[in-house]
């Protein structure tokens, strides 16, 4: 399986953080105090502001876009107008990815390393991650990343064991797919490896030092390098999108600007 670069667009002055798809295709990004939504050909249909710098961004079903902050969970009708949001600087330390369960929401918080799980009104649960003897994830790249699949599994990056976790919502540790391997492109490199996680019709990764995007199957088999010369070689922690039809969308920290790939006939 091959992918070719199809679309690249910009826009943002300091920061591209977080992206997101919603059901229709469209795409979120979370940057410069601001969220921009943009159509399949990279055209911006509307942006508006945050209240504090976004690192992350997420889409429930009914349009209303969640954007994860310092201390913070801001949350948006599908235009931009701000419906309520959840203040706990206790539980949401620097929120750097958001999901939804049928019943929930959760959030990762990287001051705690782990994920939070609250109802739908914001009142915590349960943590996920924390059961083990570091007592939380090895993110030394300073982001906390992870996705459901169809099943409401949680498959979240843990960059420090060189791996990709799953669990489920109660914190169970149901396995994981992942090794260090300096040659095998399969395996993952350097400190700290895959940084950012998202879940489509395959498990989507992404790498620093050296930068790349990769794409596995649910049993944890490579199925291709997606990018490994596309990106600056100074970028890290490159939030990544899967967008219905196999589009995948990977952030470039550096030159700012949203890469656009799908599987070449």
């Amino acid at each position: 399986m091959q992918y070719r670069l199809v679309q690249s667009t910009g826009g943002f002055n300091t920061a591209i953080r977080g992206l997101a798809t919603d059901r229709e295709g469209l795409l979120y990004a979370a940057g410069d105090s601001e969220i921009k939504v943009f159509d399949a050909a990279g055209r911006l249909l509307r942006q508006w502001a945050t209240a504090r710098p976004g690192h992350s961004v997420a889409v429930t079903d009914d349009g209303s876009v969640y954007t994860g902050e310092e201390g913070q969970i801001e949350i948006f009708d599908g235009a931009g107008k701000l419906l309520r949001v959840w203040r706990n600087t206790g539980m949401l330390g620097r929120v750097t990815a958001i999901g939804f369960l049928k019943d929930g929401v959760l959030a990762a918080d990287t001051a705690d390393r782990s994920i939070r799980r609250f109802d739908r009104d914001g009142a915590f649960r349960n943590k996920i991650g924390k059961d083990n003897p570091v007592s939380g994830f090895l993110i030394p790249n300073g982001v906390l990343d992870f996705a459901l699949d169809a099943h409401g599994v949680i498959w979240a990056a843990n960059p420090g064991k060189h791996r990709v976790e799953r669990y489920s919502p109660d914190g169970a540790l149901l396995g994981h797919i992942g090794k260090f391997d300096g040659n095998d492109p399969a395996g993952f490199t350097g400190c700290c490896n895959p940084t950012n996680v998202a879940v489509g019709d395959r498990i989507y990764v992404t790498e620093k030092a050296v930068p790349r995007a990769k794409a596995y199957d649910f049993d944890g088999r490579l199925l291709a390098v997606i990018a490994d010369t596309a990106f600056d070689a100074n970028v890290k922690n490159m939030s990544i999108a899967a967008a219905p039809g196999g589009r995948v969308y990977v952030v470039d920290t550096v030159k700012l600007a949203i890469l656009a790939f799908e599987v070449a006939s």
